[in-house]
This record gives C-alpha cells, structure tokens and sequence, in this order.
C-alpha cells in the first residue's frame, strides 16, 4: 500500500494544484495530478467532476498534509492582517460565493441562458473552526 497514490487535496483549477505541485516536489514528494488536462480542455466540468485532484504516495501523505497546512492561506483584510471570526475568535477563514438575494439569482439565470458568466455575485467569510457564515465589512 506504500506505493499507491492518495488524494490529499483537490483544487478548481490545475493552476492552483501546479503551485502546490512544485511546493510539495521541492520538498522531495511524488506528486500526480488527476484530471488536470480534462479541465484544462473545459474548466466547466470541473465541478462536476470533482476538480484537479492532488495525489501523493500513502507513504508520505502524512508529510505532505503537514506542508499543505503551513502553506495554506487564509483571508486578509485589506491592511494585510487575518479576520477573525465574530463567533469564536479564530482565524480560519475562506471566502466563497453565494447566490442569496433576487438580483444575484436573477444574474445567474441569465448567465446561464445566454452562455456567459455571472456578474453580479455576493461573497462571504466561513469560519473552518465553527462554520459561522458572516459578510464582508
């Protein structure tokens, strides 16, 4: 079971795997991509297919979910400090999408029809500690 591959990540894009890729081979890791080209071909089925899928040898998955973590990056305000979750104070926050109000479904509808991205979309922080959801200030 040594050498067989496990996923430690997956990323929407191959560009964001690629970095992580080369961080994770300078360290001396084996690392493969899965389903890096089919999105690079259609970035659409990315989703769909569960994104680019990082992979590294079982033997060293432990090593590599260590350095995974020290690299992570988690939100800034705009003076560069981390923000802080209102509810229990830590700083493990990721910023997503959401379509929550009319204007935004509104947008996706029509981005959806006419075959063109969104451009009215609504962002917000999540805490990965306590999963509290709150607005951008």
């Amino acid at each position: 079971m040594q050498n067989t591959f496990v996923t430690i990540a997956r990323y929407q894009y191959s560009s964001e795997a690629q970095i992580v890729k080369g961080r994770l081979e300078a360290d001396g890791i084996d690392v493969f991509l899965s389903d890096n080209i089919t999105i690079d071909t259609d970035p659409l089925v990315s989703n769909a297919i569960g994104g680019v899928k990082l992979k590294v040898l079982a033997k060293d998955e432990k090593e590599a979910r260590n350095i995974l973590a020290s690299i992570q990056v988690h939100s800034l305000d705009d003076n560069g400090n981390p923000i802080i979750c209102p509810n229990c104070g830590e700083q493990h926050i990721s910023i997503y999408s959401t379509i929550t109000d009319f204007k935004s479904f509104i947008a996706f509808l029509a981005g959806f029809i006419f075959g063109t991205l969104p451009f009215s979309t609504r962002y917000k922080y999540k805490c990965e500690d306590c999963s509290v959801e709150f607005p951008i200030p």
